[in-house]
């Protein structure tokens, strides 16, 4: 009766959330669905926490072809995300109200409500092709919502490379999908997740898939440029929806991971990626990059922890991490648009005395990212270090993830630093407000969340961090305080800095390596081969002074016209002795 109840429960929440789509002239309504959705969904939540069910499946007569029918499957994970991306999604519609005044805002928010629902049918997909409509789905829809200022050059190649990189993943995808059917002749999650095979093939497919769809090492380069697309689109895509998509299929799917080298890629793309996203991170000085690359960086602690063979920690960490990644793209919106759309974080103005609530509440959702003692972030990425305290043969990832921790505590700290200032620095800046409520109650809800949801997690699901010892225990609040120390000397540091190993991070490193050195080689090599090879080669050597130079020698070889007077009488005694014999 529970899991009936659970799953309608679910089904009406997805039918809801389609409804404004039917009608036009929606824009309240919009945020009113998601708003009651959310309540919705805090229904099977409820349930599953309590009632301890691991998995619920239904098969539902929409779609029906034998092995293949349309499935809704409920279980800790989904239950979880649920209610996280609709309150997300809800604050974020109610941002936008304020944020997109002077654009189309009823086309921007049912983009962002489509954008909701495919991720909704890849998290209660009970069946492989049911979760790749919603993976194509939100790789669809984050190149609509980047390219949303299509008139801007920047904006169209982010939303390219956005399309590119997740292409390159869904190749993944499509390799498990043929692989499945092949070898286990169905594509429902469950019957696959219950046979004790070991496939090289679907692990590396869900390896690569997770690899390009959450922006992992070496194809990262997607997720800053993302941020040409408008700031909810930035919040939305990089806390609850696309980025964390990749992770979470890799945890639902993590019992047909079950081979060794498929986590041991997994654990080092986490750790790469963490550290080099907050190397990166640290060396910027536009707001929307630093949260990016942020997010990137949590993203690398995320797929550690599936590397480590946590995944319910991943999960933890991706439900708790939502909420303050969220609220600080957010935050960092509501600054640029009272900044005259100004992102440098040193050309801040004044900032806590005109804009308090925001500077408060990025400043307690900085701490909640840097893992600040009883905030959310504390509770998830300790109970990842902890993990990896736990076993002596990952030493090299935990030393690897506490040199990222303390990067992430020294670019939040340094961002902060920055953005809550009392002076005015002399750049001019148009009149700050907060007045509208549009603008401060998403942030509050979202903040709240960010402050209880870590130990309301710890208290009332079975996650339970691992015991270790008080110095171990001390590690990650010792990261924190280093990387304070470090924000302190990072925000003093000098104009004319000739560093070279800071120059290439600044400069986002390798995005520079693939998107810049590479295309500008090849069109060097295109341009020499064209001009020396067609050109020179072909049209000057060959034609024009080949001929040229096989004139010269045909006429030196059969002309006798040579000037000289004894060959011309000679030719001309000759021929006329020729002619007399001829004649007679």
């Amino acid at each position: 009766m529970l899991e009936q109840m659970t799953l309608v429960t679910v089904l009406m929440t997805m039918l809801l959330l389609a409804s404004p789509l039917l009608h036009k002239k929606m824009e309240k309504k919009i945020t009113m669905a998601v708003k009651t959705a959310f309540f919705m969904s805090l229904i099977p939540t409820t349930l599953t926490l309590k009632t301890h069910m691991q998995t619920m499946n239904a098969h539902l007569p929409i779609l029906d072809l034998g092995t293949l029918n349309m499935t809704l499957m409920i279980n800790n994970y989904s239950a979880l995300f649920l209610p996280i991306a609709l309150m997300v999604t809800w604050s974020i519609l109610q941002f936008s109200t304020w944020y997109m005044t002077n654009e189309p805002k009823e086309k921007f928010q049912k983009l962002l409500l489509v954008f909701l629902m495919s991720m909704l049918t890849l998290v209660s997909s009970g069946n492989l092709l049911q979760l790749m409509a919603g993976w194509e789905g939100v790789g669809i829809m984050s190149f609509l919502l980047i390219n949303w200022w299509s008139e801007r050059a920047n904006a169209n190649s982010a939303a390219l490379q956005a399309i590119i990189y997740n292409r390159i993943g869904d190749l993944g995808l499509i390799l498990v999908l043929v692989t499945t059917m092949s070898d286990m002749g169905t594509w429902n999650v469950l019957p696959i997740l219950s046979m004790p095979t070991k496939n090289t093939l679907i692990a590396l497919g869900l390896v690569l898939a997770a690899t390009g769809k959450s922006a992992q090492f070496f194809m990262h380069m997607w997720l800053p440029s993302a941020m040409e697309g408008p700031t909810p689109v930035s919040s939305l895509l990089h806390s609850s929806t696309m980025v964390v998509a990749g992770i979470y299929v890799l945890a639902q799917m993590h019992p047909a991971m079950n081979i060794s080298y498929a986590t041991s890629s997994c654990l080092y793309l986490g750790t790469m990626t963490s550290i080099y996203a907050a190397a990166c991170a640290t060396t910027q000085n536009d707001i929307k990059k630093i949260i990016a690359f942020s997010t990137s960086s949590q993203l690398g602690l995320m797929m550690t922890a599936i590397g480590i063979n946590q995944p319910n920690l991943a999960i933890f960490h991706m439900i708790t991490h939502a909420t303050f990644k969220s609220t600080l793209f957010l935050c960092s919106g509501s600054l640029i648009h009272n900044s005259s759309n100004e992102q440098d974080i040193r050309k801040a103005n004044c900032t806590m005395s005109t804009l308090p609530v925001t500077t408060t509440l990025m400043a307690v959702n900085g701490l909640a990212l840097a893992g600040f003692p009883f905030l959310s972030g504390f509770y998830s990425k300790d109970a990842i270090m902890e993990a990896l305290f736990s076993t002596n043969n990952n030493a090299w990832a935990l030393a690897t993830t506490m040199i990222a921790t303390t990067m992430t505590s020294s670019y939040t700290m340094r961002m902060t630093i920055h953005t809550t200032k009392k002076f005015f620095n002399g750049i001019p800046t148009l009149k700050q407000h907060e007045n509208n409520t549009s603008q401060i109650t998403p942030l509050l809800r979202l903040t709240t969340a960010s402050a209880l949801l870590g130990c309301s997690l710890i208290l009332t699901t079975t996650i339970t961090p691992k015991t270790v010892s008080t110095p171990q225990k001390l590690f990650p609040l010792l990261a924190i305080i280093a990387g304070t120390y470090l924000a302190v000397q990072l925000t003093t540091e000098p104009k004319n800095s000739q560093n070279h190993t800071l120059k290439f991070i600044n400069h986002l490193a390798f995005y520079t390596l693939l998107h810049r050195t590479t295309p500008t080689t090849a069109l060097s090599l295109g341009y020499t081969a064209a001009t020396q090879l067609t050109d020179l080669t072909w049209l000057e050597k060959v034609i024009p002074t080949e001929i040229d130079k096989t004139t010269q020698l045909l006429s030196t070889s059969i002309s006798i016209q040579q000037g000289q007077m004894k060959t011309y009488l000679t030719l001309l005694t000759l021929t006329l002795m020729l002619s007399l014999i001829w004649f007679l």
